[in-house]
């Protein structure tokens, strides 16, 4: 029993020893836990990003404060519709900005549109170009159907940060 006990004993020091380094390694980057290739805690289908719409040069911070330096930015906060749950929820706040050009706003953006004198919150899952276009398909991350076409005039804002 003695003999189990102290080979327990390295086999769980040295898997400590491996995880501790291996994480120091990654120190300035926070990782979500994946075990698999799984996504923990979540059923959601996987989504893309939205765009690097502030460049860590924008962001200067102070021992008392973080200032973003954006154009003409605003604050947003959401209706507890569930549609962009967990990453919007009512009590959130957004900071959004108005997109200069179509060109701006990439598959995994966030945008705010009009539709029948509604604001609507959902992220671009495809953009596309017709005969009177480019336009932008997009969904509620929890909604199983798409909104349709979205075109850059009926777009008002760009979700570029979220604070909880």
């Amino acid at each position: 029993m003695a003999k189990l006990n102290t080979i327990l004993s390295f086999v769980v020091g040295f898997l400590s020893c491996f995880l501790a380094i291996y994480s120091l390694s990654f120190l300035s980057l926070e990782q979500p836990l994946q075990v698999g290739g799984f996504k923990q805690f979540t059923s959601l289908p996987e989504s893309s990003s939205p765009g690097d719409w502030i460049s860590r040069q924008n962001i200067d911070v102070y021992s008392d404060k973080i200032v973003i330096n954006v154009e003409n930015p605003s604050i947003s906060n959401y209706a507890s519709s569930g549609s962009m749950r967990p990453v919007l929820d009512a009590d959130h706040n957004g900071i959004r900005i108005v997109p200069k050009s179509a060109d701006q706003i990439s598959v995994g953006d966030i945008i705010t549109f009009l539709r029948d004198n509604d604001l609507i919150v959902h992220r671009v899952v495809e953009k596309g170009q017709d005969e009177f276009g480019v336009y932008f398909i997009t969904k509620g991350d929890n909604n199983l159907q798409s909104d349709g076409k979205v075109y850059f005039q009926d777009i008002k804002y760009v979700t570029i940060g979220v604070l909880y």
